[in-house]
């Protein structure tokens, strides 16, 4: 883990227009890729993209956040904020991987959930919360891995990992840190003085328990060459996922619940002198 560069600086690689995001992991790490669409209430949000894939051979359930490279995509994808449609989306695949008794491999990055008036009215908060208690209670193997982005329960929703691995200048946090500065100082130019402050670095969330390993990165950040770091990756991912197929359903679930339970103990007994 290099600590040459500032919060800031892992916020501004975390966001770079060229970062590789779900749709490349897909395709460097995984094979027979099938895509689902569709909520089966209202319609399709392409800002989650999910289906069923085959890693090392092994049938997987992949979710994961799309923010898109054109101008057209950032917006048809609201730039990877989904709305109530995305996270029902979501669901469904999980409860289809309970049933087939799929792992869940999830890549986050987004901003945070799509905040329009439209994705309030259809029931955003509820969408985002029976999102999270479904992923909690999931009795498969559910794996994490925040690539670029990771903003409030927008990236939550996708986070409830039995293993929550970070690559090494991802960013993982309550809000943004322009949102954070303009709240606490009434100013979100002071957003680099944010970043130094809300600890959303990888190395800052390995030390309080939120994440469980850093994925390293190539010198210039995860762009340069997105092989690289899927040669990190892949290797953690069939440990992780060799291991926790050991375990029952239930073991599974169980330790999911405690795991996330004990995280606000784990940063207050470290913030103890």
């Amino acid at each position: 883990m290099r600590n040459n560069l500032t919060p800031a600086q892992r916020v501004a690689l975390a966001r770079h227009q060229d970062r590789p995001g779900t749709a490349d992991f897909i395709d460097a790490l995984f094979t027979d890729f099938f895509e689902q669409r569709g909520d089966r209430l209202c319609m399709d949000d392409g800002s989650i993209l999910g289906g069923v894939a085959l890693f090392h051979g092994r049938p997987v359930t992949v979710i994961g956040h799309r923010k898109g490279r054109t101008l057209e995509e950032h917006l048809a994808y609201h730039f990877g904020m989904p709305s109530p449609e995305g996270y029902r989306k979501a669901q469904r695949l999980m409860k289809q991987a309970e049933k087939f008794g799929r792992p869940v491999i999830t890549f986050i990055d987004t901003p945070g959930a799509y905040p329009g008036l439209e994705a309030e009215a259809r029931g955003q908060g509820e969408a985002i919360a029976r999102t999270l208690a479904i992923s909690s209670a999931l009795t498969v193997p559910v794996i994490s891995v925040v690539t670029g982005e990771g903003g409030s329960g927008g990236a939550l929703a996708l986070g409830v990992g039995n293993k929550v691995l970070m690559l090494e200048n991802a960013v993982y946090s309550v809000l943004s840190p322009e949102g954070f500065a303009a709240i606490l100082w009434k100013d979100s130019s002071r957003s680099d003085e944010a970043c130094d402050v809300m600890k959303l670095t990888a190395a800052d969330l390995l030390e309080l328990g939120v994440i469980d390993e850093i994925i390293p990165e190539p010198e210039a950040g995860a762009h340069t060459d997105l092989r690289a770091v899927c040669r990190a990756l892949d290797p953690v991912l069939t440990r992780e996922l060799n291991a926790l197929s050991k375990l029952s359903g239930q073991a599974l679930a169980a330790a999911r619940y405690k795991k996330f339970r004990q995280m606000g103990s784990n940063a207050l007994r470290k913030e103890r002198p």
